[in-house]
């Protein structure tokens, strides 16, 4: 080799080291597992973003989202974890009165006298003194739109003597709501037992507190369920519920300052035109429901809207402030207003395509048109299709489709389920007859047996070949 051929070479060697300590040093290998690292994270995020739970982050403890008319849950967030509840417990003393005004046993033009007991009850309120004689609208009103600790527990001492009667009254209906093991009431209010006996011992009041063991305690869930009751069984609330300012007494038509009651759902609909500094947290469509704070709660909120016939119901609990319920409470409103609707999946009176007949026994007709007694309906999400909707039919013993039938007789089953967010929903409807079916006279039965003997007996000798 020549002193130029081996120079050539060298070079060549030693630019090829140099591009191999280039493209393996520790620099080139970092930035390598950096890209790669990105490019994992980046479908990380695609994965995330296509989760329909994980895309709501809620700062409070816990939180649900229901939709009014179906009960069904689009959202839950510890939901099942029971918590004070606060001024929301309001909402079951409402649900009370409501029904003591529907069944007669009050009305609303009912004079209540004010006791010194129910007028020293502390917290929000003030707003009535002892001996004072006040209508139940006007006190239902203190209650529902400014919150009245002291026009709450008048009610009750009106309705069931005592609020220690009311408390049982209310601890039986959670029952009959279907509430969770976990719900109990100990006062009208939601106030905290060491609260109330502190204030009202320093009057000598403490020794008239309802004698109810325990702690006013709900979930979420339960919340929800109290405001469903509340809105589909007494939507007459939310017409009080939903006004952001009031006179203290609803004849007064030109009130003092300070006898306007200024509601603390600041996420009523009415706030956008009436508070500068209010209309922020102004949603629409919002027209209840009840706010609650003590410092064991935190801030709570049961709020509900409803859009094109659409109601949701949300609950956020121990919120860290009193504006902070609204936003949480707000994103909770836009994610099921945006990702869900209703959608009929059975129309009532309608046939299924999979089972359009029954077969009938002993009847002149040997089938007979079947339909749904009643409609089904779901909430789901707007981009679900029919695929997951899943129909089970069962149809009754055959011994028991036999004529006569009339029409709307049960002949059968149908299960509707659908894969929702919060797990499998079910709905159980009848298949009823849609006309009726003349039973066969034996002469026809007998032909009819006939018939099928040699049917059957012919069908047998074709088999054969």
């Amino acid at each position: 080799m020549t002193g130029l051929h081996w120079i050539r070479s060298k070079r060549w060697t030693s630019l090829f080291l140099i591009l191999t300590l280039l493209i393996f040093s520790p620099a080139t290998l970092i930035f390598a597992e950096e890209a790669e690292g990105q490019e994992e994270q980046q479908d990380e995020a695609v994965q995330t973003e296509s989760g329909v739970q994980t895309e709501l982050q809620i700062n409070a403890s816990s939180a649900i989202i229901m939709e009014a008319s179906t009960g069904q849950i689009l959202f839950g967030m510890n939901e099942d974890e029971p918590r004070p509840p606060a001024s929301m417990a309001k909402m079951m003393t409402e649900y009370i009165v409501m029904e003591a005004i529907k069944t007669g046993r009050i009305n609303w033009d009912d004079m209540v006298t004010v006791s010194k007991y129910a007028a020293n009850i502390p917290g929000s309120g003030q707003l009535i003194a002892e001996g004072d004689r006040v209508s139940v609208r006007n006190l239902f009103r203190m209650m529902s739109i400014y919150s009245g600790n002291d026009a709450t527990v008048a009610l009750a001492e009106h309705i069931a003597g005592t609020e220690e009667n009311f408390v049982r009254m209310m601890n039986e209906k959670a029952k009959e709501m279907g509430l969770s093991e976990h719900a109990h009431f100990i006062n009208a209010t939601g106030l905290e037992r060491d609260y109330l006996e502190q204030e009202l011992g320093k009057l000598g009041l403490a020794d008239q507190l309802p004698n109810i063991p325990g702690r006013t305690l709900l979930t979420a869930k339960d919340a929800a369920t109290i405001a469903r009751y509340v809105v589909l069984d007494h939507p007459e609330v939310l017409e009080i519920a939903s006004q952001t300012r009031a006179p203290k007494f609803e004849e007064d038509t030109d009130p003092d300052p300070d006898d306007i009651m200024v509601n603390w759902n600041y996420m009523l609909e009415g706030w956008a035109e009436d508070s500068e500094t209010l209309k922020q947290f102004a949603y629409p469509g919002t027209d209840g429901l009840k706010t609650g704070y003590t410092t064991p709660a935190g801030y709570c909120f049961t709020g509900t809207a409803v859009r094109d016939g659409f109601r949701l119901i949300t609950v956020v609990m121990n919120t860290e402030s009193n504006t902070q319920r609204f936003i949480e409470s707000a994103k909770l409103m836009d994610y099921g207003f945006n990702m869900f609707e209703k959608r009929t999946v059975l129309a009532a009176k309608s046939s299924l395509k999979e089972a359009p007949t029954a077969p009938v026994k002993r009847g002149v007709e040997l089938e007979v048109p079947v339909v749904v007694d009643k409609g089904v309906e779901f909430v789901v999400r707007k981009t679900d299709t029919d695929e997951q909707i899943q129909m089970d039919i069962e149809w009754l013993d055959e011994e028991e489709i036999v004529a006569p039938i009339s029409q709307g007789d049960v002949v059968g089953k149908v299960t509707v389920s659908y894969e929702s967010p919060t797990g499998t929903i079910s709905k159980v409807v009848n298949l009823v007859a849609a006309e009726d079916v003349e039973k066969a006279s034996w002469i026809r039965l007998l032909f009819r047996a006939i018939r099928n003997f040699f049917g059957d007996l012919f069908d047998g000798i074709i088999n054969l070949f």
